[in-house]
């Protein structure tokens, strides 16, 4: 009787193992994120300061361990790729970056990556990404405008909308995103447009989508090429083209494009009024640095609208129509393109596909 008890125990025991296997809870999917510092990861004197502090003090880990609820979207993990004040972004981090999430995105079991950046140059390293990432798994930029010790700090939901995103399959294929403020903006368009307001993320053809509730919830999607459709690859590059931008004023003099010749630009980008107008003395100066083969983009300092042909000498001096990129954008694009040609109609081709 004993052996046949045993034998009925162990029976129920395997039985059970296959009924706990059946209902076990679906694997969460995997998440990585990479810190570079910013208002998110800062720290003020007091918990009403919210300027004034220091970006990047607090650690990736100290971050991830302050929203705990991202555990319930997904299996997070993170690395620390810098810890700076994202006014002091460089190529060299963006090529990190890019390399890093390539890495990471090539693995199967890597569901999407959130990138946690400073708001000021966080539209720069968001379209930099969107050009250079092969891979169509979620890619989420996210940041705060309030520093991680204030009473009223953004970053916690933020971060936890941009995991959600990360981690949500109907989030792939829509490129590089920039999530803040419940809203989810594709890399191209958005840009900040309010200096301390939590809602400065703004695109001028409307978000990609919201995050209800946590639900992640998309309502248009990106028309340019990005990612995997994009043809610049940086993987063996360990520097980029130098590009300057320059912005256009009354009393302009031909100064600061002489200073951007001098200090060995391949390309400028001229942020001019209007419709990419470009002052009448930086016009003569930018028409002799194309004859030496500086690449010359219009861009504009209006903030919506886009820069298409205008003035005949434009078109005889070669300069290249920025579209509807803003200056800091058309500089990340200019100096990719000036990776692959210097070529001003194979460039300007560029600008119209990205």
């Amino acid at each position: 009787m004993k052996k046949k008890a045993s034998i009925l125990a162990a029976s129920l025991a395997v039985m059970m193992l296959g009924v706990q296997s059946v209902y076990a809870a679906p694997a969460k999917p995997d998440v990585k994120i990479l810190a570079t510092g910013g208002t998110i990861a800062g720290s003020a004197a007091s918990d009403t300061q919210t300027t004034g502090y220091k970006a990047g003090a607090l650690g990736i880990d100290v971050l991830i361990n302050a929203v705990p609820e991202v555990k319930n979207y997904a299996d997070v993990s993170g690395e620390q790729i810098c810890s700076i004040d994202s006014k002091d972004m460089s190529d060299d981090v963006w090529l990190k970056l890019s390399k890093r999430i390539n890495e990471l995105t090539a693995q199967k079991d890597v569901a999407g990556v959130v990138v946690t950046h400073g708001t000021d140059t966080m539209e720069e390293t968001a379209y930099f990404l969107n050009l250079t990432v092969k891979s169509d798994k979620p890619i989420v930029l996210t940041g705060a405008m309030r520093p991680a010790t204030a009473i009223s700090a953004d970053g916690p939901m933020n971060l936890l909308n941009a995991v959600r995103i990360a981690a949500d399959k109907d989030a792939a294929g829509h490129g590089v995103m920039v999530a803040l403020n419940d809203e989810i903006d594709g890399a191209r368009d958005v840009t900040k447009t309010n200096t301390t307001s939590v809602s400065t993320f703004k695109s001028p053809t409307g978000p990609l989508g919201y995050v209800y509730d946590g639900t992640p919830t998309f309502c248009n999607t990106p028309i340019r090429l990005h990612t995997v459709k994009s043809e610049f690859d940086v993987s063996k590059l360990t520097a980029l083209p130098k590009v300057y931008v320059i912005y256009s004023t009354a009393g302009a003099d031909g100064a600061l494009v002489d200073a951007a010749v001098a200090a060995g630009a391949q390309g400028i980008v001229y942020a001019g009024t209007g419709n990419g107008s470009v002052h009448k003395a930086d016009e003569a100066a930018l028409a002799k640095a194309t004859k030496k083969g500086i690449v010359v983009v219009r861009s504009s300092r209006v903030g919506t609208g886009a820069v298409v042909p205008a003035e005949q000498s434009y078109i005889d001096e070669h300069f290249i129509d920025g579209d509807s990129l803003n200056p800091q954008k058309a500089r990340v694009l200019l100096q990719l393109a000036l990776t692959k040609t210097h070529d001003p109609q194979a460039i300007q081709a560029m600008f119209h596909k990205y």
